[in-house]
């Protein structure tokens, strides 16, 4: 038995959600003159933000799943998770982007783990490929310092 195809929609949306952390990165690199430092900042605590927002977004899945499945204990992961990323935020933006990253990374290996629980196993290649990409942007953004 195959795995059922995943949304066209939810795949174009999950690569172009990648969009943001590269031009992020890129600018990041870009302005880091001293004339640009006022820019720089500015895109790096933009990148902080959105990741974010991303990784709360991801917990937000795991809050849906515990709605439909209670046992399985999205609730409180979704609630740490969140509040993981939100200090992160708040944080220098090249700190923050490393914890930001790391917190991807680790998401991703929660998932892995508990998608298959919920039957949503599928999804996981695509989160692979978004997770790694976003970390991998958020470390180069980090550097960029």
């Amino acid at each position: 038995m195959s795995a059922p195809a995943l949304p066209r929609a939810a795949v174009w949306m999950g690569y172009g959600g990648l969009l943001p952390f590269a031009l992020g990165a890129m600018l990041a690199w870009l302005l880091g003159r001293p004339e640009d430092l006022d820019a720089h900042a500015l895109v790096m605590q933009a990148l902080s933000l959105y990741a974010a927002l991303i990784i709360s977004f991801l917990a937000g899945i795991h809050w849906a799943a515990g709605m439909f499945k209670p046992e399985a204990g999205g609730f409180g992961r979704a609630v740490v998770i969140m509040l993981l990323a939100w200090p992160a935020a708040l944080m220098p933006a090249f700190a923050g982007l490393v914890v930001h990253g790391l917190l991807l990374l680790a998401l991703y290996a929660v998932d892995r783990s508990h998608y298959p629980q919920l039957g949503l196993q599928h999804w996981l290649l695509l989160r692979f490929r978004c997770s790694v990409g976003a970390a991998l942007f958020c470390f180069l953004a980090a550097a960029a310092t």
